[in-house]
């Protein structure tokens, strides 16, 4: 799941194990498992319905981290299956706050996207929050668009090919905010650095050319 990879097969092998074996089960290993499942965009209920009866007793057990997760975990559920009963969707605020705290702050590759953005006249909100507490690096509110500044963090590389791939938190808080309603692009680290000025604003107009 940190990866971002589906694996579909393996998946489906690991949540019969898990749900055969769910009394094993601490509260943070089940809180890791269904953060594990939402990062994948796994679109089978079971798992998040029995695991989430199971933690309704157990989250208070739950670290910061625990919590975070199942804050993005409980927002997976709720746009996914918006019928499913979910405990834990009672104990949002308490989750919520896990979660805000974990927020990193702006980066000088941020700072300096957000300049030349503004200086190409799309004009923008840098670090808005949105209702639901998920943060945006770059955004304009009033029309639900984002642009999000992705560093190493955001990334795994291969260890053959060299190539950088979107890891599975960066992928969880995008399918959270296009399930909300915002169009998000992105701008990686590796396609700003060691770029000249030309070559960053050619790469700015290219990603506001999708909204």
């Amino acid at each position: 799941a940190t990866a971002g990879v589906a694996a579909p097969t393996l998946f489906e092998a690991i949540a019969r194990e898990a749900l055969a074996r769910l009394r094993d089960f601490n509260s943070q290993d089940m809180a890791n498992t269904l953060w594990a499942f939402a990062c994948t965009g796994w679109t089978q209920s079971q798992i998040f319905a029995e695991f989430g009866a199971a933690l309704a007793e157990g989250q208070n057990n739950l670290h910061d981290k625990g919590k975070s997760q199942l804050y993005q975990v409980a927002l997976y559920v709720r746009t996914t299956w918006p019928e499913l009963e979910f405990p834990m969707r009672v104990n949002l605020d308490s989750l919520r706050s896990a979660y805000t705290i974990s927020q990193p702050r702006p980066s000088r590759f941020q700072h300096d996207v957000s300049l030349m953005l503004e200086q190409m006249g799309w004009s923008h909100i840098s670090e808005h929050v949105t209702e639901e507490s998920l943060s945006l690096d770059l955004a304009q509110p009033e029309l639900k668009l984002a642009i999000e500044v992705d560093g190493p963090s955001h990334y795994l590389q291969a260890a053959t090919s060299g190539e950088y791939v979107v890891n599975g938190a960066t992928r969880l808080k995008s399918r959270l905010l296009r399930n909300f309603g915002w169009n998000v692009a992105r701008v990686a680290f590796c396609e700003w650095d060691g770029r000249s000025a030309e070559e960053r604003r050619a790469l700015l107009a290219e990603k506001l050319s999708c909204f």
